[in-house]
């Protein structure tokens, strides 16, 4: 998958929560059959956690279409520049993307921090013309920091969160009318804004005692 400006929000739900009809929202034409996948996500830091402090996430994931190495750079609120590199650079941070972050880590090493399994269901909402418009993606996340004292993995944290990622092609407003329209009718539904910026955030940011 090509480098590419993402533009999503994100929202959690609880366990009972039903996604929405969406095919009435302006533009819509076709709601997708739900797709699902399995992803399983390392997460990479430096011992101080520079990348996360920064906002900056690094993953090395396996599942779904866009399989690899992604790197994301905040660029403003609900927007961040993704840089993908393929599994083919093996278990190490591939040079082009240990380049990007040089300036927050120093010489210092990138090593795994987090992982997380993710199974997702995801449908696309499409234009008239079968111009994918947004991706609505139902996760169901567990989570366990890999940096713990002693090498030890911690007690898994679970949720479900709901992802609205805007389509490659819209144009910035386009966009921004999209969501807020798909993001209203989510919250109508019971979801509620998402309490933290990313799925690794959310994990560092637990209060619960670790293992």
């Amino acid at each position: 998958m090509a480098d590419h400006l993402e533009i999503e929000q994100k929202y959690e739900a609880d366990a009972g929560f039903a996604l929405p009809p969406l095919d009435d929202l302006p533009g819509v034409a076709k709601v997708s059959a739900p797709e699902r996948q399995r992803l399983d996500a390392t997460y990479f830091d430096t011992a101080d956690l520079a990348l996360i402090r920064n906002k900056v996430t690094l993953r090395r994931r396996t599942g779904g279409a866009d399989e690899g190495w992604h790197l994301k750079l905040p660029v403003r609120a609900d927007v961040r520049q993704e840089v993908h590199e393929p599994l083919s650079s093996g278990a190490q941070v591939p040079a082009r993307l240990r380049s990007q972050v040089a300036d927050l880590v120093g010489d210092q090493p990138l090593h795994p921090i987090a992982n997380l399994l993710n199974e997702r269901t995801v449908v696309r909402l499409s234009g008239p013309a079968d111009t994918v418009l947004a991706e609505i993606a139902d996760d169901h996340v567990t989570a366990r920091r890999l940096d713990a004292p002693g090498g030890d993995a911690s007690a898994p944290l679970a949720w479900r969160e709901i992802e609205v990622e805007a389509g490659p092609g819209l144009e910035p407003s386009q966009a921004h009318d999209l969501l807020t329209a798909t993001g209203q009718r989510l919250r109508d539904a019971g979801a509620r804004p998402a309490r933290s910026a990313s799925k690794l955030a959310r994990l560092l940011d637990d209060p619960s005692p670790k293992q």
